[in-house]
């Protein structure tokens, strides 16, 4: 969902990330939102503090699994739940939707880290 070339090739080099340098971006994202800019700059028109904010996250889940390796550090899209959130439009029960994250939280201590998980499938997005 990220339309610049360059911060999509940026976010695979989990290396050249830390908290200054997400920072940076947010600051950028920031200007270029207040100023009118999103599309030209090459940021997600739909829904772009929700899409950055979910970039944030990833980014921020792998530098701490980085940091941490001794710990079980993921991300988890649960699914479309149906909550008051949405207006209980989801089409997963609240049940079906802890799934990924009552499965991430009881993995053993050789488990993955640092991965992104698609309810309780890993999936390769970096």
């Amino acid at each position: 969902r990220m339309p610049n070339e360059k911060l999509r090739n940026d976010l695979s080099n989990i290396d050249i990330w830390d908290e200054d340098r997400i920072e940076a971006v947010l600051d950028t994202f920031l200007e270029d939102l207040r100023s009118g800019r999103l599309e030209e700059a090459g940021w997600p028109v739909m829904l772009p503090a929700y899409s950055v904010s979910k970039m944030v996250i990833n980014l921020y889940t792998r530098i701490m699994a980085r940091r941490y390796p001794e710990m079980r550090i993921n991300c988890v899209r649960p699914g479309f739940v149906k909550t008051d959130i949405n207006w209980n439009l989801g089409v997963l029960t609240p049940e079906q939707g802890a799934r990924g994250p009552v499965m991430l939280a009881l993995l053993p201590d050789d488990g993955p880290t640092g991965c992104y998980f698609d309810q309780t499938e890993m999936v390769n997005v970096w």
